[in-house]
């Protein structure tokens, strides 16, 4: 249980800061509302910079203290003690006489000092404890106790509350102190506390931090129950209050709850960022080594490079030539052939630059050797150059093993990219030394134990060596485990054909989970101080403006629907539609694509007003649009131009397929009955937009273009051109 409170410290301090800061800003509220009998403002500033002294104390917990740090919380936690006695020092000067003035601060000031000077930031805190902490709660205990004698049972009641509360503050946070090394200065430290307790002392601060901030709310709350003295205004508070303690306690636990799941939560997302950056490494490495793989096989295959090794010196020149294709196509940095006994056959290096070597005692020439695809990374030391070697058994006719092709890849681009990637990873060779890094303090050190006789021989090979561990045990797969003195979850990949591994390690930040739970508890906060500041008038004015402001929004949509629909058809008004235009126009002028425009009337309408009426010209208006719209494209803008002239904006569309559409609508149109009137015609003008158009120029071609429709006839289709305009309609009924 122990383990368990300290592992949730940082949510204790957040939730003890917030607390105090919330008791701040009470007390500053109490102090305009009352008469100024008592000094609720410096009890505010208190409130205010103690809790802004733990938050200080929950940096240093997360990012790291430092002396200069540590002495600003010293400073800022001693400020606020200093306003606490403050606040009981005044309190107790107008309750009885003969209270020093405000300069008794002063002799009492030399305590810090003293602890400063004695042992440094540690006992500056610890003395000021004694002399402003545990002394001033207690006299606020006092003061505030004997304050409550002239007020309502109610205020009474709570205001001792918040006097018992700082009576037993005073004692946990002036009475224990931190432990400083080496000095006999703090009579009673936390670490005495935790050992005697089993729960950190910052835990009990927080919870009666909350205990004053709540008591000095609900105090204030039954002032305000006076002073109203409303029935219904009174049963309101009292629910407030007991809701508002029930959420509190509720929220605690939770969040302590909360705090485990988050972890937990966070423990996974860790694991599978690792598990991404993991496949991310061997990706990037893959794409390096995939070609050189691959042309190695195509090497080896290579019946010139065969038969060279059997002997065969009529076949070099095209071995060789093989041999430059392979190494250049995979963009290695050299390539080799071997004979069985590995002798260097081939080689694009020249003969003085191939080093003499037993290769046959090479990894990748055993594997090619014993019939197998060979791979092997080295690095050399000091210069840390990576390189890759792939290699691959040549046969001869019958299948026997003759010799070995072997392409050599630096992979220094793609070491240079992955030092640069922000996790930190590691090549490591079989023994756990790592070889290649980005971080570059790990150059050279065994990630596990070495083996007894494994430290002689590595030193040999590398030179310098970190042989002190990174991490207890050999890494097998992935698992949380201390690295290097630090909690990280460590992942370990072998490479395909070789017995190096790519190791992975991430430390993970629980600052985290603990700003989620530190939203939760300031959401908290925030609704017991808007019970307070607001209040239930504040909530039905929140409520009436919502309610406004949700009637405003509708009829504004309204309003919006009304000035861009046509109030006849439902269709787009021609305002709405310039606007579409020019956007389209704009559209198609920039990236170049089709669009065209379709205008269209009723052929003879004056007469269908005359004959029928002007409602059943309106509802053949109606009609026409419904039939229409069923059978133009989502994309398509339908809208009406005004009276009986209709207008469609076809995007991505250019004249010849919008000359189709027109045509469809149009014997759509001559095939359907319109209600009242019977069978009515259409005429199209169809214009395509062509560059350096303006929706002007576009609606006044197809405008030219409608009207030479109805001088061909009615009932037709004409397309707009740029140039010369046709006079001969696309086509016409009959």
């Amino acid at each position: 249980m122990a383990q368990f409170f300290v592992n949730q410290l940082d949510f204790i301090l957040f939730f003890y800061g917030l607390a105090f800061i919330l008791l701040g800003a009470v007390c500053i509220a109490v102090s305009r509302g009352e008469n100024g009998i008592i000094a609720w403002a410096i009890l505010g500033i208190f409130g205010y910079l103690h809790g802004t002294s733990e938050w200080l104390d929950l940096s240093a917990l997360i990012f790291g203290d430092s002396p200069t740090f540590a002495l600003v919380r010293t400073g800022v936690m001693t400020i606020s003690f200093m306003a606490l006695f403050e606040f009981g020092r005044r309190e107790a000067e107008r309750l009885w006489a003969g209270i020093p003035g405000p300069w008794i601060q002063g002799p009492l000031f030399l305590l810090p000092i003293v602890g400063w000077y004695l042992v440094g930031s540690g006992g500056a805190n610890v003395m000021a404890r004694y002399a402003f902490g545990l002394s001033g709660a207690i006299l606020t205990s006092f003061v505030l106790f004997a304050d409550g004698r002239t007020l309502s049972p109610g205020e009474r009641r709570w205001l001792r509350v918040a006097a018992g509360c700082f009576l037993i503050y005073g004692f946990a946070a002036g009475g224990v102190v931190p432990n400083v090394p080496h000095w006999s200065g703090d009579l009673f430290n936390q670490d005495d506390f935790a050992r005697l307790t089993h729960a950190p002392v910052q835990l009990v601060r927080g919870l009666l931090a909350c205990a004053v901030a709540l008591s000095v709310w609900i105090y204030w709350g039954q002032r305000l129950i006076v002073n109203v003295d409303s029935a219904q205004y009174s049963r309101f508070q009292r629910r407030q209050f007991v809701w508002t303690i029930a959420s509190m306690v509720a929220i605690l636990v939770g969040g302590w709850m909360l705090t485990e799941y988050l972890g937990d939560v966070y423990k996974r997302n860790v694991e599978q960022e690792s598990a991404a950056d993991l496949n991310l490494i061997i990706s990037r490495l893959s794409e390096e080594t995939v070609a050189v793989d691959s042309m190695v096989k195509a090497l080896a295959g290579s019946h010139s490079v065969a038969a060279v090794v059997a002997g065969d010196s009529a076949a070099r020149q095209r071995a060789e030539a093989a041999l430059r294709l392979d190494t250049d196509s995979s963009g290695a940095m050299a390539g080799y052939v071997f004979n069985a006994s590995g002798k260097v056959v081939l080689s694009t290096e020249a003969g003085d630059r191939v080093k003499p070597a037993d290769y046959r005692s090479f990894p990748y020439f055993v594997k090619a050797a014993a019939g197998q695809a060979g791979s092997y990374f080295a690095t050399d030391y000091p210069s840390q150059f990576a390189r890759y070697f792939a290699s691959y058994p040549i046969r001869d006719r019958t299948g026997v093993v003759v010799g070995v092709a072997v392409l050599e890849k630096s992979l220094e681009t793609s070491v240079s990219d992955l030092r640069h990637f922000d996790r930190a990873f590691a090549l490591v060779d079989a023994d756990g030394v790592v070889l290649i890094t980005n971080r570059p303090a790990m150059q050279f050190r065994a990630l596990w134990p070495l083996a007894p006789q494994a430290a002689g021989r590595l030193r040999g090979k590398y030179g310098a060596l970190n042989d002190v561990p990174a991490l207890k045990n050999e890494i097998v797969g992935a698992s949380w485990m201390t690295f290097d003195g630090k909690r990280a979850f460590v992942e370990r990949h072998s490479l395909t054909h070789n017995d190096w591994s790519l190791v992975t390690w991430r430390e993970p930040q629980g600052i985290v989970a603990s700003r989620i739970l530190g939203i939760i508890i300031t959401l908290q906060m925030a609704v017991v101080a808007l019970v307070y500041l607001v209040g239930r008038e504040r909530w039905i004015y929140d409520r009436i403006q919502l309610e406004r402001r949700l009637e405003l929004e509708e009829r504004a949509r309204m309003l919006d629907f009304r000035a861009t629909t046509d109030a006849l058809t439902g269709l787009f008004n021609r305002s709405k539609f310039d606007r579409l235009l020019a956007t389209e126009t704009l559209r198609a002028d920039r990236y170049k694509t089709a669009l065209s425009l379709i205008l269209y009337d009723v052929d003879h309408f004056k007469r269908i007003n005359d004959t029928y009426g002007h409602q059943t010209g309106d509802s053949t208006l109606v009609q026409l649009s419904r039939l229409v719209a069923t059978r133009v494209r989502n994309s398509d803008v339908l809208a009406r131009w005004g009276g009986e002239e209709f207008v469609i904006l076809c995007p991505n569309t250019n004249g010849a397929m919008a000359s189709q559409l027109a045509r469809k609508l149009r014997d759509a149109i001559a095939k359907n009955t319109i209600e009242g009137v019977g069978a009515i015609t259409c005429s199209f003008g169809v214009a395509e937009f062509e560059q350096g158009d303006t929706p002007e120029t576009l609606l006044a071609r197809a405008d030219e273009a409608l009207y030479r429709a109805k001088l061909g006839g009615r009932n037709t289709i004409e397309l707009a051109t740029r140039a010369l305009p046709s006079r001969q309609p696309i086509e016409q009924a009959g």
